[in-house]
């Protein structure tokens, strides 16, 4: 992702501190109640994800992104020190989070841009990934190991060579956006590119949906759940037609992916 369609207009960084502790906790669109989503599933580790305190983005630098305006609250959740946590990469951030707190960690497979399968299991048995007259190349070059920096450097070479054309290519499109979930992905693959995910649902008793998006941006920042610019409360409707507008993407019809 290198760029965007609109932006909302910057202001001052003046810090808004609210109640909600976890995503499970934002407040619902009246007479909505949450989907029921399966215990251990990555949507229910999503709706447990907790928030920061004030809702100020910063970047991967420590600086406040420019635009405050898109955001309405912030995930707790690393971006590390680095410009390489982009928009893709929180998607692949939250959801390898999910599978390594689980214990899953041999589940943990991402693929380059160019196919070549990452996986977290050899990453820890000390395979290494060397770039080579274009391609990336499976090396065995370091001691077997464990433990939460190894994860953290595993990742930072996921990010560097994936994107959204890599991820796009690994999730299958959901056709009807009524069928949305937590932990789908409205995903455009491309140079730009952009990728944002859906981290809660909730339903009306007329069978009407609504859901919450999270992204990252570029250069590399917190994981925020987004306001609607049509209506300035962070839930969207399921039923937006043609295009979803969000504060920094428009997504076309046919961006909805699933894992």
């Amino acid at each position: 992702m290198k760029s965007f369609l609109f932006m909302l207009p910057a202001v001052g960084l003046a810090i808004t501190t609210y109640a909600q502790q976890k995503v499970s906790e934002i407040p619902l669109p009246a007479g909505y109640t949450r989907i029921t989503v399966e215990k251990n599933t990555f949507g229910e580790w999503l709706r447990n994800c907790t928030l920061k305190p004030d809702k100020t983005v910063y970047l991967y630098n420590g600086a406040p992104k420019r635009n405050q305006q898109a955001q309405y609250a912030v995930l707790d959740v690393p971006v590390g020190k680095r410009d390489l946590q982009q928009c893709a990469d929180a998607v692949i951030r939250l959801r390898a989070e999910y599978l390594y707190k689980s214990n899953r960690t041999e589940t943990i497979v991402f693929k380059a841009t160019d196919g070549t399968k990452m996986d977290f299991s050899g990453w820890l048995k000390g395979d290494r990934f060397v770039l080579q007259q274009g391609k990336l190349l499976r090396k065995r070059m370091a001691a077997p190991g464990q433990g939460r920096a190894l994860f953290e450097k595993y990742l930072e070479t996921v990010f560097t060579y994936a994107g959204t054309i890599s991820l796009s290519r690994e999730l299958k499109q959901v056709r009807n956006p009524q069928n949305i979930q937590p932990g789908d992905v409205f995903i455009q693959g491309g140079s730009p590119g952009h990728a944002v995910i859906v981290i809660d649902v909730a339903q009306h008793r007329s069978g009407k949906k609504m859901f919450l998006l999270a992204q990252s941006y570029m250069p590399a920042q917190d994981i925020h759940i987004l306001k609607n610019p049509a209506s300035h409360s962070p839930w969207y409707d399921a039923a937006f037609g043609g295009k979803l507008i969000t504060p920094e993407w428009i997504f076309n019809a046919g961006s909805l992916m699933q894992w």
